[in-house]
């Protein structure tokens, strides 16, 4: 069970306490601490936000999420660090890596780097990269982050990304790289991460519709049929559930549905963002260590 790092709206604003959270949480219990992106809130978006016309507030203020790992890596032993997810397409390959392996060797191999290629035209727009082929773009830079972290010299040319030939001696701890975990409901999303990814990042919504638990096994379904006809074993390919849960809701409703969609899927891995939940670190420490008595 894990919990997202106080990142987003108010609980930016109490960035000082990160260290404080992320130690108290291991020593609470918790296996694993996250971390999302976001790199602007459109004041007049072009696409909104999970289906919606708008951007939630909570994102107009958001801590990065690299120096947020660093933190977090500093002051624990033990919780697996992750990203769900990097807008992957946004970074340039070389400086995306060199954060990355850094994260992965000050932590001693605890990285869990999550991808995905983002929904917002703006945020493109301000990284000074074209909306159009993202998925391609995507893909690219996963090859050219194989290329540097498994080889010595590295370089990679491709459509849209390229990395001149260099020397590449830091590697990650993680061998022969760390994985790669995907977070994608699409179609084409979904058959990426069984032809190509370690693991699957899907979601369940707090509240939630009835048989969501269901639903993910569907989704889950295409990734095995694509990592089959890609002479892959799914058996290989991890799921990690997001919970999301929005504000005002009941902590013993985040515990049922934890527990309902495991009972359905047999997914044993979670990690609960508390990012609409409470303003406060202490208040979301209080939830994170409610949520680790009952279900661990």
């Amino acid at each position: 069970m894990g919990f997202s790092l106080p990142q987003h709206g108010s609980q930016a604003q109490q960035g000082a306490q990160t260290a404080r959270f992320a130690a108290e949480l291991e020593q609470a219990g918790a296996d694993s601490l996250w971390v999302g992106e976001r790199l602007i809130a459109a004041v007049d978006p072009t696409v909104g936000y999970a289906g919606k016309d708008t951007i939630p507030d909570e994102f107009n203020a958001v801590l990065d999420p690299f120096l947020l790992l660093g933190v977090a890596a500093a002051v624990t032993e033990r919780v697996r660090l992750g990203t769900n997810v990097l807008i992957a397409p946004l970074h340039r390959p070389v400086l995306l890596a060199r954060s990355l392996t850094s994260l992965d060797v000050m932590s001693g191999g605890r990285l869990v780097p999550g991808f995905g290629i983002g929904w917002s035209p703006e945020e493109y727009e301000a990284a000074g990269v074209p909306f159009t082929h993202r998925g391609a773009r995507l893909d690219e830079t996963l090859d050219a982050l194989e290329a540097i972290w498994t080889t010595d010299p590295a370089s990679y040319r491709g459509q849209f990304v390229t990395v001149p030939a260099h020397r590449s001696e830091l590697k990650p701890v993680q061998r022969p790289r760390p994985p790669i975990w995907l977070g994608a409901f699409s179609a084409a999303g979904l058959a990426r991460i069984g032809q190509r990814g370690d693991g699957w990042l899907p979601v369940a919504p707090v509240p939630g519709p009835p048989g969501w638990g269901k639903q993910l096994l569907k989704l889950r379904a295409v990734v095995d049929r694509a990592a089959e006809s890609a002479g892959r074993d799914p058996e290989t390919i991890g799921t990690i559930v997001r919970v999301n849960v929005a504000a005002g809701t009941d902590p013993a409703l985040i515990a049922q549905t934890i527990e309902q969609v495991a009972a359905d899927t047999g997914f044993d891995d979670f990690f609960v963002d508390l990012m609409y939940v409470t303003t406060s670190v202490d208040a979301m420490l209080e939830t994170a260590g409610g949520l680790l008595d009952r279900l661990r």
